[in-house]
C-alpha cells in the first residue's frame, strides 16, 4: 500500500473549513493505519500525519501512562519535549485526571502549565483510551493564541477513536 499526504493547504478560519480538514484526516488516517496493529508505529504515523497536515502547529505527539502516576513521552513531531509529566500536572496531566479533552486558548493563563517549548501559546490535549481506561494523551501545541476550539477537540477525538480501534 502506498500513502501520500494531501497537498491541500487547509484553512482553520471557520468551523466548516475545520470539519472538511478533519473529514480528510479521518480518511487519510484510516488508510494509513489499515491492517497495522503495532502501537508505536501507529502512534508515530498518527503524529506525523497530524503535524504535517494541520496548519499552525509547533508540536504534535503522545504521552503514555505506563504507571498510574506519570506520563512518559511517546512518538511526536516537533522540538524535543519534556520526557515525564506527573499525573495532574500541566495540561497533559490534568487531561489524564479529568479523562476528557482540554482546550487551552492561552497557555500562560493555565495554572501550572509546563512550558516545554516557549513558543507555544495554545494547546489541545485529548485522552487516549485502551480497554476503557486512559492510557495516555495526544497533545497539540500552537504558536498562535486561540488556535484550538471545540471543533478541533471533536475532530482530534474522532481521529483518536480510529487509533484506539487498532489497539483492540
Amino acid at each position: 500500500m502506498t500513502f501520500n499526504l494531501a497537498d491541500t493547504a487547509y484553512r482553520t478560519d471557520s468551523p466548516e473549513a475545520k470539519e472538511t480538514m478533519y473529514a480528510d484526516l479521518r480518511s487519510q488516517l484510516t488508510g494509513l493505519l489499515h491492517g497495522e496493529t503495532d502501537w508505536i508505529a501507529n502512534t508515530a504515523n498518527f503524529s506525523s500525519l497530524v503535524f504535517n497536515t494541520m496548519p499552525h502547529l509547533n508540536w504534535a505527539g503522545f504521552y503514555f501512562l505506563p504507571t498510574p502516576d506519570e506520563l512518559v513521552l511517546g512518538p511526536f513531531q516537533g522540538k524535543p519535549a519534556c520526557i515525564r509529566i506527573k499525573r495532574g500536572r500541566g495540561v497533559c496531566g490534568s487531561t489524564v485526571e479529568k479523562g476528557e479533552s482540554i482546550v487551552v486558548p492561552d497557555v500562560h493563563a493555565f495554572p501550572g502549565h509546563i512550558a516545554c517549548d516557549v513558543n507555544s501559546r495554545s494547546e489541545l490535549v485529548v485522552p487516549v483510551f485502551v480497554a476503557g481506561a486512559v492510557a495516555g494523551v495526544f497533545d497539540l501545541d500552537s504558536p498562535l493564541p486561540n488556535r484550538f476550539d471545540d471543533v478541533d477537540a471533536r475532530g482530534i477525538e474522532s481521529l483518536v477513536k480510529i487509533l484506539e480501534a487498532t489497539r483492540g
